[in-house]
């Protein structure tokens, strides 16, 4: 016997069951999301190794595909979005990136300072001279 969708409206093909929806949807957001991940990452490779940018705006370049492909990263495959229901989610990433400006400001702190205490080459020059 056929099944009757009361909730369905003439003409209409009938809904597909949440699970297989759920799967479907699933495989092609993975599937747009490597795609997309694939493409910045052969792109970024381009940026750095030809010849016809701008040298100064490589590093500019190559700043935007990585902004580019954390967007990626965070949207397809995390599914961090904004949405009502993913507070908590946006909160933590906020957190994480809070984490790593910390971090990668210390480092560059700490790398002034030992730069600026390192010895100059041409008193290196004359120490090693002397023995």
């Amino acid at each position: 016997m056929t099944e009757v969708h009361w909730n369905v409206a003439p003409g209409d093909r009938p809904a597909i069951p949440a699970s297989e929806q759920q799967a479907s949807s699933g495989f092609l957001v993975y599937t747009i999301g490597l795609l997309l991940a694939v493409i910045l990452t052969a792109t970024s490779f381009w940026v750095v190794n030809t010849s016809l940018l701008w040298a100064p705006g490589v590093m500019a370049g190559l700043f935007v595909l990585a902004i580019a492909q954390m967007s990626v990263h965070l949207i397809f495959f995390l599914h961090i979005t904004t949405g009502p229901d993913s507070t908590n989610n946006v909160l933590a990433l906020a957190f994480g990136v809070l984490i790593v400006f910390l971090v990668l400001g210390g480092s560059l702190v700490i790398m002034a300072d030992l730069n600026q205490n390192m010895m100059v080459q041409g008193e290196m020059m004359n120490l090693q001279m002397q023995r």
